[in-house]
């Protein structure tokens, strides 16, 4: 009583990125962090897709985001036909379901959580983004029956 509470608060505001891509038949999550969003972190990322994924042909549907278009990822584009994009309008957050998996993500994990250290937030994140499925019926919804059949 009379006294005023102490809440502890970190003097810098430490970050990291998260690259993610879900799986549209089954809804599962591929996320990767790193230091920073560009083209060549996000040509890692693609990699890794290309690995998890090794005999796929692979349809990326992507924002309009600048480290999406520039160098390393026009050279990875091109060293690997078996990559498709194709971009969401401008401005249409609503539709991609990677922004809905993000938002279901911090609601799950850092909205009203405290967590002692940085890191440790990191890791419940990711391990809610691997062991989460998130299924959409955004495949049936927006693609064409046709493309089912493969």
């Amino acid at each position: 009583m009379g006294q005023t509470p102490l809440v502890w608060v970190s003097p810098q505001r430490d970050h990291i990125h998260f690259y993610g891509a879900v799986n549209l038949r089954n809804g599962h999550e591929m996320a990767l962090p790193m230091p920073e969003q560009t083209s060549e972190t996000t040509a890692i990322f693609v990699d890794h897709l290309l690995a998890c994924y090794p005999n796929q042909p692979i349809l990326l549907i992507w924002d309009r985001a600048s480290w999406h278009k520039r160098d390393a990822m026009r050279r990875l584009l091109k060293a690997h036909p078996r990559l498709e994009v194709v971009h969401f309008p401008p401005a249409c957050p609503d539709l991609n379901p990677q922004e809905h998996v993000w938002s279901r993500a911090r609601a799950a994990v850092s909205h009203n959580h405290v967590y002692s250290d940085f890191t440790r937030l990191k890791t419940v994140f990711l391990d809610y983004l691997s062991n989460t499925l998130f299924p959409f019926t955004w495949l049936s919804q927006y693609t064409p029956p046709i493309l089912f059949e493969v």
